[in-house]
């Protein structure tokens, strides 16, 4: 697994813990962040921290074009763990320049595979192709 890959699923897990704990991700992030180092240290890597701040900056659009594109589904009723695989991908699909569209949608695929069900994966690629699909259109 690529060091993106586990920021991404480092985010994931900050993101899910916050929406059930109702908190901010940015918070939990904070009470995370290690100082010291030796064997029990594990540092939260520079594109954990990306993505948090990113996914917090922009968490009101990326929630409206779930809402908007999540067709059938509103944002109460998706599965916690699938809101935010879609809002870290949506995430990287329209401000993270540097990740191809296609990479943010494979891993958020990836994401759902191994911690949502069979189904989630083909909603969730749905959802993605189709925000993809209009990113130049959109008004960010």
């Amino acid at each position: 697994m690529s060091a993106r890959s586990k920021s991404r699923k480092h985010a994931l897990d900050l993101l899910f813990e916050a929406d059930l704990r109702s908190t901010v991700a940015s918070d939990l992030l904070a009470t995370r962040l290690v100082i010291e180092e030796g064997p029990d240290a594990r540092p939260v890597r520079d594109y954990t921290k990306v993505i948090i701040a990113g996914v917090e900056e922009h968490r009101r659009k990326i929630d409206e074009l779930i809402s908007t594109y999540a067709q059938g589904w509103d944002m109460d009723r998706l599965p916690a763990v699938d809101r935010n695989i879609l809002r870290i991908a949506i995430y990287e699909i329209l401000w993270a320049d540097e990740i191809p569209d296609p990479v943010a949608i494979d891993e958020a695929l990836t994401l759902a595979k191994e911690l949502s069900t069979d189904e989630s994966s083909g909603y969730i690629h749905g959802v993605l192709g189709r925000i993809a699909s209009i990113k130049d259109d959109l008004s960010l």
